[in-house]
């Protein structure tokens, strides 16, 4: 079981969501199935299986039969890895150009309104956050903090925020982030880690999800439901320049660090504990 959870670990990095992953590494091991019999051997809901299905024959990594009842089969593992290796490198060579042209904007801006004048913006795709998300570490100078979903440790080593986020601490800033942590994304923490991120994480928390940089501009999590890590996968986040509303968010953060475990400690409790039963 070691295996397999190193094996969806490695998926997931890949830009599977973990549902996706452990249901393509099922069909590569078991052979084709249909989504009844997959739904009682992964104990899950058929409308479940039905959407990871989507997501994966989306993805390029299964491919469904013309019978009746449909079969599905994952596609050779080399194959499908190529596949959505492309269609990363074109979507990241898109997110490159915006990039550059939102860089280009942000030095502008500075030129712009007051600080008294607050914007208020609603990010509706993961793609446009992710472009959002680059220009903004490029551009703050001090201080990013944020309690944020368990997610974003895979968007961040996928999207280029790793690498910008260490820009960022080489020159002198600072990161504190809060999240849940599973056995699954272990390894993406510990290289959030290794780059400077000072880590927390809070277990079972369900509360406001937010990010805030240099104490004035915050991203606010509404909606972030994602099935997959996919540029075109819908989500809700508002982003505001208030620092008001900042300072606020900045209090709660506080609060909250105070309560959670350093990711190292969490790290090492989980790795005792060993992977969870699949």
């Amino acid at each position: 079981m070691a295996d397999d959870s190193e094996f969806i670990t490695k998926l997931i990095s890949f830009g599977l969501s973990e549902k996706e992953a452990q249901l393509y590494l099922y069909l590569l091991k078991y052979g084709p199935k249909t989504p009844s019999l997959l739904s009682k051997s992964l104990k899950t809901y058929r409308e479940d299986v039905y959407r990871t299905l989507t997501g994966l024959v989306d993805k390029g990594m299964v491919n469904p039969s013309l019978d009746s009842p449909t079969v599905y089969a994952a596609v050779e593992l080399e194959i499908a890895l190529d596949t959505a290796l492309k269609k990363q490198e074109s979507e990241l060579r898109e997110l490159e150009m915006r990039r550059q042209e939102l860089q280009e904007l942000s030095k502008q801006q500075r030129f712009g309104p007051s600080e008294e004048f607050s914007t208020v913006k609603i990010i509706k795709s993961l793609r446009e956050h992710v472009t959002v998300v680059l220009s903004l570490i490029s551009s703050t100078e001090r201080e990013i903090i944020g309690v944020v979903p368990e997610i974003t440790s895979v968007v961040g080593s996928l999207y280029g925020w790793y690498e910008e986020t260490k820009k960022f601490i080489d020159r002198g800033g600072k990161v504190r982030l809060i999240s849940n942590l599973s056995y699954q994304t272990i390894e993406l923490a510990q290289q959030a880690m290794d780059i400077g991120i000072d880590g927390r994480v809070y277990d079972g928390y369900t509360g406001l999800m937010f990010t805030v940089y240099d104490r004035k501009t915050s991203q606010i999590t509404i909606n972030m439901d994602m099935h997959s890590v996919s540029l075109n996968q819908p989500l809700n986040i508002l982003m505001t320049g208030d620092p008001i509303f900042a300072h606020y968010l900045i209090s709660t953060f506080e609060l909250l660090w105070e309560q959670a475990v350093p990711a190292a400690q969490r790290i090492e409790e989980l790795l005792k504990e060993g992977p969870p039963d699949t």
